[in-house]
């Protein structure tokens, strides 16, 4: 092949250099991005086997490690309580575990790195990258600042405001840590809570309206990621959204509200759960479970597994959808959902491809949302039979534990701490392709291979 016009054989050689280098990042970032989470479940694990962390016994090891990866993974569920079975520092390393799994480790160890005065490789951008969602490294560094100082703001705000309100039912000290706690718990999207078990909040969390909104715009604002954020940020100076903005801001919305509403009127009928409540308590409750379901895991229902088997199956969707991509949350992700969507009435109206607001979606992306959809279900469909023949349970309960693991949700009808070690086991390797996405942890699992040069001829097989 006779090489291209201008360039010399250096010039050739150095790209190809390059074109390498970029490929073997490629994958060196998921690699990085699953074993530096892999590490952390260790480190967090050894942290709250420590004897100063257990309230009466150290944690057992099965204990510890699944708060360690249902912290870190931001899901919330549980097999211990934390209130009971956690000391004051215990408390506050799972704080730390939380937080450090929302923001994403990779946060902190940028962070570290210029403490340290440590250069910031290429590979460290594009891991940063990855986690924050962005397809460029331009201007990365100033942007991770600027989404810090909004982070920290945002549970600032919740904090404060929480414990504000929480003055007149709890001790001033627990008042001010449960501020903290529950408002990075809530940002974060995950879903622990230091109520339950405590006298006279044996359910969970407060359920007032003012407790409820609070947590709600905390909720709503860590799933709807980083890249929106941004864009709401911003919104003054640059007065347009970007086109991902303008699509997942209307869905989110359109998700909260219509689940909302569903689990209003699937509530509402004689013997429904939340039949005792005025009306306008009732849609207070719902949309905020509508809010919690799809990343939180926050509960304001007593018992969720006693309400309407139609609500189980709308909780369980809004959870499979999850949050939007480079948030605190996980599922398919309404980035996912909305191609999905897309390219079927794209295929409906007879378009090549889907095209919205003035834009075309690549192909590749949708090949990749295809590609999503159909590892996170085979996941939940195997994870499901996995716990099925191995524990008692009814499928909505089994469907529903898994489900809630893989959305980084933290919702439970009661099963999980019923669960022996191979239930817990299962639960935590759903929980950590959950929080990193499973094409993640493929592509870090695959080894790289060249580009196919020989291109085969088509052959249509029936489908539909």
């Amino acid at each position: 092949m006779p090489d291209p016009p201008g360039l010399s054989q250096a010039q050739i050689r150095l790209q190809e250099k390059a074109r390498r280098q970029a490929a073997q990042a490629a994958v060196r970032v998921p690699v990085r991005l699953v074993s530096g989470l892999a590490f952390l479940v260790l480190l967090g694990t050894f942290l709250l086997m420590l004897p100063p962390m257990g309230r009466e016994d150290p944690l057992k090891l099965n204990e510890a490690l699944f708060t360690a990866v249902s912290a870190l993974t931001v899901t919330g569920l549980s097999i211990i309580t934390p209130y009971q079975d956690l000391t004051g520092p215990g408390k506050i390393v799972l704080l730390l575990l939380i937080q450090l799994g929302g923001v994403g480790y990779m946060a902190l160890a940028i962070t570290v790195f210029r403490i340290l005065g440590r250069q910031v490789t290429h590979t460290d951008r594009l891991a940063l990258c990855d986690s924050l969602g962005l397809v460029s490294t331009g201007g990365i560094m100033r942007l991770f600042w600027n989404i810090l100082l909004t982070v920290t703001c945002i549970e600032m705000v919740g904090a404060v405001l929480l414990w504000w309100h929480w003055r007149s039912i709890l001790p001033p000290h627990d008042a001010a840590f449960y501020g903290l706690f529950h408002a990075v718990s809530a940002f974060c999207n995950c879903g622990f809570d230091l109520f339950a078990g405590r006298a006279g909040f044996e359910t969970g969390i407060p359920t007032d309206t003012f407790t409820l909104v609070v947590l709600a715009v905390l909720i709503f604002l860590g799933s709807v990621g980083f890249p929106v954020l941004y864009d709401l940020i911003n919104w003054p100076a640059r007065r347009s959204f970007t086109l991902h903005t303008r699509i997942t801001l209307p869905l989110v919305l359109f998700l909260v509200f219509g689940g909302g509403l569903i689990l209003f009127f699937s509530e509402g009928p004689s013997g429904g759960t939340l039949n005792s409540e005025p009306l306008s308590r009732r849609l207070i409750i719902s949309v905020f479970q509508s809010v919690s379901a799809r990343t939180a895991g926050f509960t304001a229902i007593p018992d969720l597994s006693q309400i309407a088997p139609a609500s189980k199956l709308v909780l369980m969707m809004l959870m499979f959808i999850g949050a939007s991509p480079a948030s605190m949350g996980g599922g398919i992700t309404t980035g996912t959902f909305a191609t999905l969507i897309l390219a079927l009435w794209a295929h409906v109206k007879g378009l090549d491809t889907p095209i919205v607001g003035g834009r075309a979606l690549p192909g590749e992306q949708i090949r990749r949302a295809g590609a999503v959809l159909t590892v996170c279900l085979s996941l939940v469909l195997l994870s499901s039979w996995a716990i099925l023949v191995t524990h008692n349970l009814s499928l909505d309960k089994a469907v529903f534990e898994v489900i809630s693991a893989f959305a980084t949700c933290g919702l439970s009808l009661g099963a999980t701490p019923r669960m022996n070690i191979f239930g817990q086991v299962v639960l935590m390797v759903v929980m950590f392709w959950g929080r990193l996405g499973a094409l993640t942890i493929v592509v870090a699992l695959a080894r790289p291979r060249p580009k196919r040069l020989v291109t085969y001829p088509e052959e249509r097989i029936l489908i539909g």
